[in-house]
């Protein structure tokens, strides 16, 4: 766990002195999937858990973060700094350089570190136990959340990317059944990797808590609630969409 928490900090570190340089705190998010590939294979390289469960984990987790990390690359590439980041910066001013480092990238070290449990549970326990039924059970809720997540980001894409649906809300696709297709998908297959690190034991229970935090975060915290409100603010018909259409786990719509 220790390894784990340094090997993320030191790429945290670095990500931070970076975007002092550049004067982009932005692009902590394009690393945020980055960090959950280094502690995965932290757990790799120093676990004492069974090694395939280990590496399974290790290979999933970076087809996941890997995915991610270019998706959010090429959505901001040009954009500039976000506006979240911009607003932290006229506030804190000359001091950003350092107020960053604790109230953007170490809160996101931190959160890594803990939604990340499931690795390191699965690497500290169960080194006699090979891969089973909760491997198995697991790694389809992955497929089932990894295949949500890339395909809403994708159909949001084609939809953004169209003249057509300036001003819109995007009601298609798998939007058409959750508001959050990617939010949901994400919180399921970290859910998907809580469930393979069961197959440690029952002691490597804790190893939910991240899987838990993330779906927390996701749905209560900096995720769904913030994007609505943005979001309701600049369309007046996401009204009428939030109306008929489930919040998360996707649903049929309802009338309008």
């Amino acid at each position: 766990m220790l390894a784990s928490a340094g090997g993320a900090l030191i790429l945290v570190l670095g990500v931070w002195l970076a975007s002092v340089r550049l004067r982009d705190a932005s692009i902590i998010d394009s690393f945020w999937g980055v960090g959950f590939i280094v502690i995965a294979w932290v757990c790799v390289a120093v676990g004492h858990g069974n090694h395939s469960r280990r590496l399974l984990l290790a290979v999933l987790v970076t087809v996941w973060g890997l995915r991610l990390a270019i998706h959010i690359a090429r959505r901001n590439h040009g954009k500039g700094e976000d506006p979240r980041y911009v607003a932290m910066r006229a506030r804190d001013g000359r001091r950003f350089w350092l107020t960053s480092l604790y109230r953007v990238f170490l809160t996101q070290w931190v959160t890594m570190w803990v939604i990340s449990l499931p690795l390191q549970a699965a690497g500290s326990l169960g080194g006699a136990r090979k891969p089973g039924v909760w491997d198995a059970i697991g790694g389809a809720l992955w497929l089932v959340g990894f295949a949500f997540e890339a395909l809403g980001d994708r159909q949001l894409d084609r939809f953004r990317a169209d003249p057509e649906s300036r001003g819109k809300v995007m009601d298609r696709g798998l939007w058409r059944y959750t508001r959050h297709p990617n939010y949901f998908g994400d919180a399921t297959l970290w859910w998907g990797l809580g469930v393979i690190a069961l197959g440690a034991g029952l002691g490597a229970t804790w190893g939910l808590l991240g899987s838990a935090l993330d779906t927390l975060i996701l749905t209560r915290v900096s995720g769904k609630p913030i994007l609505e409100r943005d979001i309701e603010q600049r369309r007046p018909g996401y009204r009428d969409y939030i109306e008929r259409t489930s919040g998360f786990f996707p649903l049929p719509p309802r009338r309008a």
